[in-house]
């Protein structure tokens, strides 16, 4: 029988009872995106788990595959303030984060006055995040870690609950600026967003040529959500869970006694990652119905929580092997 690790005491039935509820509001928030996402289930998956599990996800993928309506979507299904940034070479930092200004006044008395930027939002959607500069990519460092930001000496606190969904066209590369590590180590999971499948093509063609469109509704509060995303951190975690994350996480290391990794990987993931799958493995547990996660759920979410947190050597580069090939293969060793 496998020891059981809590992060704080809560009874088997209470959980269940507050399983149950977050079940039924989980259904819900699935059936409101699908009502505007067709097909893309893989997608839709592991975005929500990153939202459930309170962190910030990265949709990669080429023009046209509804990374911008499912982030839009998302923030109308569930009631958060959403706002939409547009990366370009020339945003500033201040165009994120917002400034300070100076007021005078009726006696002539002059003051700053911080004018908050879009960054005080619930929903942060980061489009096309590796156009802007490194100094306005960074504006976000802060933020995403510790949920604050710092302008001219003083401390602002962000809205909570607190999400950057990015988007990155994986193809256009001339004028971009690539995410440096320190930045990619913040988001939660890289999705990956693929071609859809011909049904759900099928579907695209059908409904959303017409005169109409279907619309979003709201099915939750953002009182609710944070309630769900304690909920999670709350939920036991067996420990062959426990012992999986930290085989997968320590093999993906170059110098931890994995030959294929030595022949590989220039630099692994470190423990932000560790964390990373901790929360994911419960939230995507919960997500399918169930009160524990699993190793299969470390399996599943081996790829999107560890690829942009390696490095490939050149050799292995010029071989032709990507990041996905080897952490498929160190998924399959656990």
């Amino acid at each position: 029988m496998s020891v059981m690790v809590k992060e704080s005491p809560i009874s088997e039935k209470d959980m269940i009872a507050e399983a149950e509820k977050a079940l039924a509001d989980i259904s819900r928030i699935r059936d409101g995106v699908g009502r505007v996402i067709f097909g893309q289930e893989s997608v839709v998956e592991r975005t929500l788990v990153a939202v459930l599990a309170g962190g910030h996800a990265l949709l990669v993928g080429v023009p046209g595959l509804a990374k911008t309506k499912l982030v839009e979507t998302l923030g109308v299904v569930l009631g958060l303030d959403s706002r939409r940034v547009q990366f370009t070479p020339d945003l500033m930092p201040s165009d994120i984060l917002g400034s300070e200004v100076m007021e005078q006044d009726e006696n002539g008395k002059r003051s700053f006055r911080f004018i908050a930027g879009p960054i005080f939002a619930q929903l942060l959607m980061a489009d096309e995040i590796n156009r802007a500069s490194p100094r306005t990519q960074s504006a976000l460092l802060q933020a995403m870690q510790e949920y604050h930001v710092t302008i001219a000496g003083a401390r602002y606190d962000l809205p909570a609950p607190f999400h950057v969904l990015a988007t990155q066209n994986p193809l256009e590369q001339e004028g971009t600026y690539p995410l440096p590590e320190a930045q990619l180590d913040r988001f939660l999971m890289q999705v990956d967003i693929l071609y859809p499948e011909i049904e759900a093509e099928r579907r695209i063609l059908l409904e959303t040529t017409g005169i109409e469109d279907a619309k979003a509704q709201n099915v939750l509060q953002p009182a609710r959500l944070k309630e769900i995303q304690t909920l999670i951190r709350r939920m036991p975690v067996p420990e062959s869970v426990v012992e999986a994350i930290l085989t997968l996480v320590r093999s993906a290391r170059p110098g931890q006694g994995n030959a294929e990794t030595d022949r590989h990987v220039a630099w692994g993931p470190g423990p932000r990652a560790s964390q990373a799958l901790m929360l994911c493995t419960r939230a995507r547990a919960l997500y399918d119905g169930r009160l524990a996660p699993s190793i299969d759920d470390v399996r599943a979410l081996a790829e999107p929580v560890l690829q942009h947190r390696m490095a490939l050597t050149f050799a292995a580069r010029a071989e032709g092997t990507s990041v996905r090939d080897v952490v498929a293969k160190l998924a399959k060793g656990i």
